[in-house]
């Protein structure tokens, strides 16, 4: 019989931990829990003969097999120890993969560290490293129930995180002051509703460092008690995205996105004099536009690109289509998107019904009004996605502190970088405000006074007024950086094209965005269990003890919703030069004589 077999963190190797006469346990459980890994490792069951507060005694449950150990308490300390030992086996063992000994307890114990570091450990993948480490074999639910134990032993329970949801708002708050965070309950028995956290860091950083542009969307959790996650997330200069508030709730409905952007709202008010006007890009669900709407009047609220054209591509599934769609979301101009829309409305009559249901000016770059700067597309639905991926299996206060983790990190990761840039510009600025200088060079330039400019080409004449920094193409305005006209221009009047970059594209900008820093939040143990976070469903502050929520996830395997991802990509935009309008080539790279 091999006795060599290496147990998890919580058991022991046979070869290197004998058991021996004299040998010691803190106490009676331990005892119990070596001697159970001991039989499982050597493959033979053990039947308890006898065990108190004083003693433990343990036998081979096989007839006629010697096998017997004495365990009992040592006197005035709480340690266990060997009295008697007989250490010989004459009996076959356990002749099959079942044993009696791997209980529940045995694998919540034996899968603790894999679980620590993986709280996606599947209970099909632990009954199979289980089978393949240990040679017992345990039931699927055996599986679950025993990464349910170690969850909680790691996490604590679902139950436990809406319980210490108050004491942790309490706690942003004082670790971070100047951060939001508050709960909400409902009803008599105070069941949890909605949880709003906005750390200090990332409002300065919107507010002083980053475009007046937010994308709001959510995510489904499919933990215990289901939920959703919402988000309001900022674009850094570099266009990475900037999480400026995050809220989990009971179940996304018009009342909760009315709340979250009241809430976000009352954020932006108290922290800034002047409020912005907000550019906002979503899905455009009814609750999110009546939301906006309602807390938001003079926002420019948008759809994503994304969401539009896979609308438009699964509406219509016709290549041609599809690319003629492409040239009209970029278009600069109305007139250049008029003359797309005529080439679609050729193909196929039913794009008009369509852009009945998606209007022109909630997302065509030539219509919208608001300030999107290139950002196009949401970049938060990925991030939510992750989020809800990776914590569902976490109670709340969990799956908080493992996105503070991930912020904090990004925080601190980018924090470095910016300190060692050496340009005006961030690096993707920096690439196109180059290739728009290298594009000047196409241009004959004729200065009309001290501010406005004639760039002239083979096909067109566009006015550049370098004051108010605008071009007649519109790209400068559209984009925030300078585009080739503007170039030209620029650089025929001595001046650096870098300079005229909007703001929210500066190393500077980039700098002061991470400048402040999420401050850890203490362990649990010194938290007190109810603070003073919680509001009541008046939005009175009290004590109270926060339940979980009604809702429950039904049993059976949850469906999966599959996103490739390449749906998270922006598409490839079809490069169209500037001076024989062709496709697939720039204006520097032209071939045709000038």
């Amino acid at each position: 019989m091999d006795n060599h077999l290496v147990l998890d963190d919580t058991s022991v190797t046979i070869a290197e931990q004998p058991l021996v006469i004299g040998q010691e346990f803190p106490d009676v459980e331990t005892c119990r829990r070596t001697l159970k890994d001991i039989a499982i490792a050597m493959h033979f069951d053990l039947r308890i003969v006898k065990s108190d507060r004083s003693r433990f005694i343990a036998k081979c449950s096989k007839e006629g097999c010697p096998w017997r150990v004495h365990v009992a308490k040592c006197p005035g300390v709480p340690t266990f120890t060997i009295r008697t030992l007989q250490g010989d086996h004459t009996c076959e063992g356990v002749r099959n993969l079942h044993h009696q000994q791997a209980s529940v307890g045995w694998v919540a114990r034996s899968v603790e560290s894999r679980i620590r570091d993986n709280p996606q450990y599947k209970p099909r993948e632990i009954l199979q490293d289980i089978r393949d480490q240990h040679g017992v074999a345990v039931s699927y639910m055996q599986a679950w129930r025993g990464k349910e134990r170690s969850m909680a032993a790691l996490h604590g329970t679902f139950e436990d995180g809406y319980r210490f949801l108050p004491a942790y708002c309490e706690q942003i708050r004082k670790t971070n002051p100047g951060s939001i965070a508050s709960v909400g309950a409902t009803g008599q028995e105070n069941c949890f509703q909605r949880l709003f956290i906005s750390y200090r860091a990332s409002i300065y950083g919107f507010i002083n460092a980053c475009r007046p542009l937010l994308e709001l969307d959510r995510a489904h959790l499919k933990g215990k008690y289901l939920g959703s996650i919402l988000c309001a997330a900022a674009v850094d200069a570099d266009d990475a995205l900037f999480p400026l508030a995050i809220a989990v709730v009971d179940t996304e409905s018009d009342e909760n996105w009315m709340w979250f952007m009241s809430e976000l709202r009352k954020l932006l008010g108290v922290n800034t004099d002047n409020m912005p006007r907000l550019t906002i890009l979503s899905e455009r669900q009814r609750a999110m536009v009546e939301a906006v709407e309602t807390h938001f009047p003079s926002a420019s609220h948008g759809f994503c690109l994304r969401y539009v054209s896979e609308n438009f591509r699964d509406t219509f599934k016709n290549t041609k289509l599809v690319n003629i769609f492409w040239n009209a979301v970029y278009a600069l101009t109305a007139a250049e998107f008029e003359s797309k829309i005529t080439e679609m409305i050729e193909v196929s009559q039913d794009v008009i019904s369509w852009f009945q249901q998606f209007p022109p000016y909630l997302w065509a770059v030539a219509y919208f009004d608001g300030v999107r700067y290139g950002h196009f597309t949401l970049g938060v639905t990925e991030l939510l996605y992750n989020w809800a991926l990776e914590c569902h299996e976490l109670p709340v206060v969990q799956m908080m502190e493992y996105i503070r983790h991930q912020m904090t990190s990004w925080f601190n990761d980018r924090r470095d970088v910016g300190m060692g840039w050496t340009s005006i510009l961030v690096p993707s600025a920096e690439k196109r405000i180059s290739e728009a200088i290298a594009d000047a060079h196409c241009y004959q330039v004729l200065r009309a006074n001290e501010v406005e400019f004639e760039i002239v080409s083979t096909e067109r004449t566009n006015i550049v007024d370098i004051r108010s920094r605008e071009c007649s193409c519109r790209r400068w305005q559209l984009y925030g950086l300078p585009c080739a006209h503007a170039a030209a221009a620029l650089i025929s009047c001595g001046h650096n094209a870098h300079l005229f970059a909007e703001p929210c594209f500066t190393v500077q900008s980039y700098r002061m965005a991470y400048s402040q820093v999420i401050n850890p939040i203490p362990d649990k143990s010194q938290w007190r269990e109810h603070g003073e976070g919680a509001e009541g469903g008046g939005g009175a502050r009290v004590d109270i003890v926060i339940r979980p929520p009604k809702t429950r996830r039904p049993p059976g395997r949850p469906k999966k919703k599959v996103l490739r991802v390449e749906n998270f990509k922006r598409p490839k935009r079809v490069v169209q030069c500037g001076r024989c309008h062709m496709l697939g080539h720039s204006q520097k790279k032209c071939t045709m004589p000038i």
